[in-house]
């Protein structure tokens, strides 16, 4: 059994103070002085004074580079460094050799994910065979062991294809991601508002669970705002922290190139209205680790992406329910209860009879974040030395310590 005291939890939209126990896969109590029912009974308690204790974190956006480019990242060495930052969950995607295109490539990543993951890891299908946007992949064979489909770092700009997937994505009730990026515009701001006010006329006509990553622009945000008001809520979009945080005048090195690119503050405010209003309904790192030689190339060598699992929950934290831009309840649902419910993952409660998926954000204390604390093989960060309350102290999967400070 584990006790975890003193800490404060989120209900109604507020904090309270309260213990959570656990024993086995499962959170058994939560409450006040719960210590004190306990008796003889062997208890390993951890001190969770000054901590948020809230049910991990769900980052529908990172990168895991195994199998095929582990010179990048390994799921160990990924799981880990999301596990650092408070996340329990993490959904991988299909930019790998082999690329999960069909069932016995997706089945050795899933073997690799049962050997390596120190944290939950559901991984996407690709869309298209290699992520080429020529041919489709095999779906309808790889069904029933797949959530959801992209072709994530490519946009499908094969309107037939992609129309095909979405039916086949329709049929089988899995959820398309959209690396929406016009050919034409390519990493410009109209390469992403041209494919998005596309691809929502497509999914309109289908009626799939369609959900575009990493949107950046202002124009991306008004199409994707204006679908969910005309009642297309299988539309879903999701927000990165670096694009509510950073704008293109913040560009110093390769360790702030991504794609999407940093954009106008225009659009970063746009971003941020985005998450405020419920638009962009969940907040995903695109955790995307690069080697240090690779990074240190110049700017316009240097591969797109950023890390991001460790500094997701402090990021959004400090800047946003610390300062009273979002509530408690709000913050909860970007980073667990709308991932999950958007992907079909299943509730995630901090409440007796869930499965105790934990995370312990120490909110009372702010420091620095620093290159060598970093458990990702990829140190591609923009936020070393920038300052955050919510460091995640403790990790909790399915009732194990999987990582404490």
């Amino acid at each position: 059994m584990i006790l975890i005291e003193n800490g404060k939890i989120i209900k109604n939209d507020e904090l309270v103070t309260a213990d959570v126990l656990v024993d086995g896969e499962k959170i058994v109590a939560v409450g006040a002085g719960l210590k004190a029912n306990l008796g003889s009974k062997a208890c390993e308690v951890i001190d969770a004074s000054g901590c948020l204790v809230m049910p991990g974190a769900v980052d529908v956006h990172t990168h895991l580079r195994e199998p095929g480019f582990e010179k990048k990242e390994t799921i160990a060495t990924g799981t880990l460094s999301a596990a650092k930052g408070g996340v329990t969950t993490m959904m991988s995607m299909p930019n790998l050799f082999p690329c999960p295109d069909n069932k016995a490539n997706l089945q050795l990543q899933l073997e690799l994910i049962k050997k390596s993951a120190v944290v939950r890891v559901i991984p996407y299908g690709a869309v298209s065979v290699l992520e080429n946007g020529k041919e489709l992949s095999d779906i309808s064979d790889m069904k029933d062991d797949l959530l959801a489909i992209t072709d994530d770092g490519r946009g499908v700009n094969n309107i037939a294809l992609l129309k095909e997937a979405m039916e086949l994505a329709k049929r089988y009730n899995i959820v398309i991601a959209s690396h929406a990026e016009d050919e034409e515009g390519g990493y410009e701001p109209r390469g992403e508002f041209v494919a998005v006010r596309r691809e929502i006329e497509l999914a309109k006509q289908v009626g799939c669970r369609y959900h575009f990553c990493h949107m950046s622009t202002k124009e991306s945000f008004e199409a994707i705002r204006k679908a969910r008001a005309e009642g297309y809520t299988n539309i879903t979009c999701e927000v990165a922290p670096h694009h509510l945080l950073l704008n293109k005048t913040h560009i110093k090195n390769p360790n702030w190139k991504m794609n999407p690119p940093l954009r106008s503050e225009e659009d970063r405010l746009a971003a941020v209205a985005a998450l405020l209003d419920g638009t962009a309904c969940i907040v995903a790192s695109d955790h995307a680790p690069h080697t240090e030689e690779e990074k240190s190339r110049a700017y316009e060598d240097a591969p797109n992406g950023i890390i991001g699992v460790e500094t997701l929950l402090p990021a959004i934290y400090t800047h946003f329910v610390r300062t009273g831009q979002i509530g408690w309840g709000r913050f909860l649902e970007a980073v667990v209860e709308r991932p999950c419910e958007i992907f079909g993952l299943g509730e995630r409660r901090l409440e007796a009879g869930f499965v105790a998926d934990i995370a312990v954000l120490d909110i009372s204390n702010e420091r620095v974040y620093t290159k060598d604390e970093i458990l990702s093989k990829g140190k591609n960060s923009p936020f070393i030395g920038e300052k955050f309350y919510g460091f995640n102290v403790c990790t909790l999967v399915g009732g194990k310590v999987v990582w404490r400070a």
